[in-house]
């Protein structure tokens, strides 16, 4: 079970105060590309789960997703396919480092989220291959999570779809004794910000988040949905763009 604080930040004026503020404890910055997949007949949705592809530099510091994707036809669904050209191609799957992950069955209560959340690494030639072709994602023997996706939830015949995606830029910190994870997110629809923050003590870690931002004048609010929830929704019905 993954819990973590989740507060909303209302525009770009609030996201930059944000990370001005902690500039002193930046550890990285991760750029993300989130893909998502269901079965073919609901399967994973209909028991309130999603499979996601989680593309970004790998642990060399390699910022190479902004230029890795580019849109593709309408009918493929995902949003975003690899690039083309073989050699740069190679360079990406060298350099990004993929995870697949089943989340499920999570619930938002008071800027608290709790998920269940099975992860592993996935080689990224095999990711970027699963986002161009989504039916390959059944013939794979030996991802623990991919066989758990299939065989739990009984994916079907059909295979699993993918479902698009969205990109995040995510500035890690190391303030007062636990990790802030500060995130603008890019949907198609508009942009949303919001700080992150996974805790064993989530009402403890909120008090102090929030006597932050209170104190130095940043507006906020609780999280109420997910950030796939607001993709699947394609509108921000708690962010301003």
């Amino acid at each position: 079970m993954e819990v973590e604080v989740k507060l909303r930040l209302p525009d770009s004026t609030a996201h930059q105060k944000v990370l001005s503020l902690l500039s002193p404890y930046h550890k990285k910055t991760h750029h993300q590309l989130n893909t998502f997949f269901d079965g073919a007949a609901g399967e994973l949705s209909s028991q309130r789960a999603v499979l996601r592809l989680r593309f970004y530099e790998n642990l060399k510091g390699k910022r190479v997703i902004a230029d890795s994707v580019t849109p593709v036809e309408e009918e493929s669904k995902i949003g975003y396919e690899s690039v083309s050209d073989p050699s740069k191609r190679a360079k990406e799957e060298e350099n990004v480092k993929c995870m697949v992950c089943i989340k499920g069955k999570a619930v938002i209560v008071n800027g608290v989220s709790r998920v269940e959340e099975d992860e592993e690494e996935l080689d990224s030639k095999i990711g970027y291959e699963f986002v161009d072709h989504p039916r390959k994602l059944t013939e794979v023997e030996n991802s623990r999570v991919l066989k758990r996706a299939k065989e739990e939830f009984q994916v079907g015949e059909g295979g699993f779809i993918g479902l698009g995606g969205f990109r995040n830029t995510r500035n890690v910190f190391e303030w007062n004794g636990v990790v802030l994870e500060v995130d603008e997110t890019k949907y198609d629809f508009g942009t949303c910000y919001e700080i992150e923050c996974e805790s064993s003590e989530p009402e403890k870690v909120k008090e102090m988040i929030e006597t932050l931002l209170k104190e130095n004048g940043i507006d906020y609010s609780y999280s109420k949905v997910s950030k796939f929830a607001t993709f699947r929704a394609g509108k921000l019905p708690y962010c301003t763009s």
